[in-house]
């Protein structure tokens, strides 16, 4: 597995890492823990070195998931983790109010170290931007723990700009982490020209579009009762049907290149910046082993702009977020 170094950072890790959030929670029920424990080893003995979870992700058993699988190979792996939503008082609010104010981080880090069953979490994000903690204390807050030992560094996700240069002012930022593929690429306007000139890495989650561009959903697949995309307007039946267009491009390049539609995507991101690292998530074996194939596909120049000219005449119908969570991101 290729090694990627997230912006002027010393944090390397493996260039394709592994979201962990789906084996908890979003996607449907939760899957059998001992088999998501075997299936995050295997990502480690294939060369996997960069995890990813949050304390919302259940709540707090896909960290428990994650700690149990790694903790005996903790020395050979970084795990992300994030903190930033108030979890509500019947433990049933998976995306309750936000609280970023530094005592409740502070909290967090020490609920999700013993979670995590380990004494330092690598990379810390606020999961996101609370309007009402000013982010100069998020980034604060953050700086304490890395000095007492506890973080070594410090991440954003779905940050606007703004935000992402005064908290690094304040504590470097590493690496942000927002929705970046080829049906959602509004990062590349004034995100990624920030960080490339920050020096600040690229952590994109869904580089798969939520699995819409590995070409398995169409406007007649169903989804599990519990499966975030239900409420998702990008994954309405008609919305899918109208969006196939880009899975129909993604597989008549994977056809020439002898590789997936997951292949091509992961590789898509891959080309894009050496200081990008994508997350895709699974919960099936065979599926790992195919996003981490992605390393191999050899996307030339020629086929990065036949990509950008005709993706560029598509417009992908449907918000990524229903609006409750719209509101969230770019602030």
């Amino acid at each position: 597995m290729q090694k990627r170094k997230l912006g002027n950072s010393n944090l390397e890790v493996s260039a394709i890492g592994l979201g962990c959030m789906g084996m908890s929670f979003g996607y449907g029920p939760a899957a059998d823990k001992r088999e998501m424990i075997s299936l995050i080893r295997t990502a480690v003995d294939s060369g996997v070195t960069f995890f990813d979870t949050a304390e919302v992700y259940g709540p707090f058993t896909n960290e428990e998931l994650v700690g149990e699988a790694l903790s005996p190979i903790r020395e050979q792996v970084v795990i992300a983790t994030k903190f930033g939503f108030k979890p509500a008082a019947n433990g049933e609010g998976r995306w309750s109010e936000l609280d970023s104010r530094p005592e409740h981080i502070k909290e967090v880090a020490e609920a999700s170290l013993k979670r995590l069953k380990t004494d330092v979490i690598d990379l810390f994000y606020q999961h996101r931007v609370d309007p009402n903690v000013p982010i100069e204390d998020v980034a604060g807050a953050v700086k304490d723990l890395i000095q007492e030992g506890k973080v070594k560094h410090f991440g954003l996700s779905e940050a606007g700009v703004q935000t992402i240069r005064r908290a690094h002012a304040v504590q470097p930022v590493t690496a942000l982490q927002s929705e970046y593929s080829l049906w959602w690429r509004e990062p590349e306007a004034e995100i990624l020209p920030t960080l490339e000139e920050l020096g600040i890495g690229f952590v994109p989650f869904s580089p798969l579009g939520k699995g819409f561009l590995t070409g398995k959903i169409d406007e007649y697949t169903t989804f599990d009762s519990m499966d975030f995309r239900n409420v998702v307007p990008r994954f309405s039946a008609e919305n899918r049907k109208a969006n196939q267009v880009v899975v129909e491009l993604i597989g008549d390049i994977a056809r020439r290149k002898n590789a997936t539609p997951a292949q091509i995507a992961l590789a898509w991101v891959l080309a894009q910046k050496q200081w990008m690292v994508p997350i895709p998530g699974t919960t099936k074996l065979h599926r790992l082993q195919e996003n981490l194939g992605a390393v191999e596909v050899d996307l030339t120049p020629d086929d990065l702009e036949e990509i950008d000219n005709a993706t560029s005449q598509i417009t992908v119908r449907g918000a990524r977020y229903p609006e409750n969570l719209l509101r969230m991101v770019g602030r």
